[in-house]
Order: structure tokens, then sequence, then C-alpha cells
């Protein structure tokens, strides 16, 4: 899994304080993460969410106009994301409540910055491992995880073998990937031999992904050498 993707998904803090929203959120930018929202009521919180559509939550539990139980429920009804408990309510009965009410986690405050950013960054990797994210060509995207190119609305499912040389072409994205290297990733450790079969697989990958396959503009051949895939974002 890619730290990186994961470090874009946007994250949701709901806490009274001011000041410990501000120590949270400079802890999460120094960890990397990149899309931070932060509300101090359920009712800030609710409406946070159906704008920014968050993908991790951490709620206090005392709101000024609620609980964080209550805001746990809220949130579930729009989107099943997961959810950490950040409080300085410690009591047992309130650990037991949130996790049973499906939260993934429960930290006491206070708390060390390294803890939470560990919790949240294994939360993350536990709920989106099966998750990828889609690349983004000059005329379509390629979502790996389910082996498909998306053009011009249409879902265009790959072969096993398109899939492992987009997939290499794409670990090295904007650099020239061999022959050699492309061969033994769609063929394994003794990949002599297939280069025509490579260049009908080119051939191929290029008509579910180029708009013009004769003339392409992702996945572009170094003469002599191998072949580049232009990567123009990674969602």
């Amino acid at each position: 899994m890619n730290d990186d993707f994961l470090k874009g998904k946007p994250i949701l803090l709901v806490d009274d304080e001011q000041e410990l929203l501000d120590l949270v959120t400079s802890i999460l930018k120094d960890g990397g993460y990149t899309h931070i929202y932060t509300a101090q009521t359920v009712c800030q919180a609710v409406k946070t969410a159906e704008l920014v559509e968050p993908q991790l939550a951490v709620l206090d539990v005392t709101l000024p106009d609620g609980d964080g139980f209550f805001l746990m429920k809220e949130l579930k009804k729009m989107a099943d994301y997961p959810i950490l408990f950040l409080s300085a309510r410690g009591e047992d009965e309130d650990r037991l409540e949130g996790l049973g009410l499906g939260a993934d986690d429960y930290i006491v405050k206070p708390f060390l910055p390294k803890e939470l950013l560990f919790r949240i960054n294994a939360i993350l990797r536990r709920s989106y491992k099966n998750e990828s994210p889609l690349v983004r060509l000059h005329a379509c995207k390629i979502d790996f995880s389910k082996a498909e190119v998306i053009k011009n609305g249409e879902h265009i499912s790959l072969t096993a073998k398109e899939h492992d040389l987009l997939f290499a072409l794409c670990q090295g994205a904007g650099k020239i990937v061999t022959i050699d290297t492309l061969c033994e990733a769609a063929w394994g450790s003794n990949p002599y031999g297939y280069e025509n079969s490579l260049m009908a697989h080119i051939r191929r990958i290029r008509e579910k992904i180029e708009d013009n396959p004769s003339k392409p503009k992702s996945l572009v051949t170094v003469k002599g050498l191998g072949y580049k895939l232009i990567v123009e974002d990674k969602q």
C-alpha cells in the first residue's frame, strides 16, 4: 500500500478545544497528511462531513451540543469509514461504548504525538488495504484493484498479462522500463524469447488506453531499450 496515497485521504477532526485541534492538525501535517478538516460541534461536524466526505474521523466524546457517540452514529449514516475516539474520558464504560459502536480505536488524553500518528497510520492501512489509487493517463484512468481501464465512461477489462505489464510500467512511470524487465514482470524469471509476445501485448494495451494507438501519448516506445509510461496523476 502506498502511504502517500493514504496520506491524501481527507481526515475530519472534531473537538471543542481549538488548541487541541491545532495540535492534532500540526501532528498530522508533520506526518505527511495533506487534507485535514476541523469542527468543534456535532452540527459543524455533520455539515463538514457532507461537504468533504472524510475517509477517517477523529472524535472527542464530550461536545457542546451532544457527544461523540451520537456523532459517530450520524457520520456512519452518511458513509462507513473508520472512527478514532480521542477523549479525556478514559473510563472503561466510555471505551467499551465507543468500541462497541464500531469505533476502530480509542485513545485517552493526554497522548503521545507519535502514538497518535502510529494509530492513525495503522487504521488507514488496515481500512484501505485492498484499495489502490487510480492512475490517470492522457486518455483514461487505470484501476489496478479492479484490473480495468476507464475510458470515455467505459470500463475495459485488462487481462492478467496486461495488468502485470501496466503495473511494471507504472512503477517506473516517466522512466524507461527495459524489455527484459517487462518480460520478467509478465513471464517470470526466465523472460527470454518473449519479445514478440511483449510487442503484441503492448499493441493491445495501447488499443485500450490510447485515443489513437498508432500515435501513443501515454505508452511510448524508446527504440532499442524499452517503453515509457507517461502518468499524469495518481488519485
